[in-house]
């Protein structure tokens, strides 16, 4: 049973530091590129960053450029995203993504999310 599990989450003021993990089970995890996506209330699910199988090229958002890192463990079967300077529009769920695309077919998988909230 594929599952991915992110913790880390909560309340924090602005400028503050979170870093959110995501655990996954249940598929070769080292095969996989690892994102994270965030969605605030009313608005659309949006990419934050990033990583290869890996873990040698990242990517981000151009709002989260300089301010989050993501990054991975793949002895732990982990991915990170390690959040600093945290603004109040950094509120959302962060939602933990794995993908893989074959010849035959793309394989896709979500967590639950973690709702991190930024406000003083």
């Amino acid at each position: 049973q594929v599952q991915l599990v992110e913790s880390g989450g909560g309340l924090v003021q602005p400028g503050g530091s979170l870093r959110l993990s995501c655990a996954a089970s249940g598929f070769a995890f080292s095969t996989y590129t690892m994102s994270w996506y965030r969605q605030a209330p009313g608005k659309e699910r949006e990419l934050v960053a990033t990583i290869t199988s890996a873990g040698g090229v990242t990517n981000y958002a151009n709002s989260m450029k300089g301010r989050f890192t993501i990054s991975r463990d793949n002895a732990k079967n982990t991915v990170y995203l390690q959040m600093n300077s945290l603004k109040p529009e950094d509120t959302a769920v962060y939602y933990c993504n794995a993908e893989k695309v074959s010849v035959l077919r793309t394989y896709r998988y979500w967590g639950q999310g973690t709702q991190v909230t930024v406000s003083s």
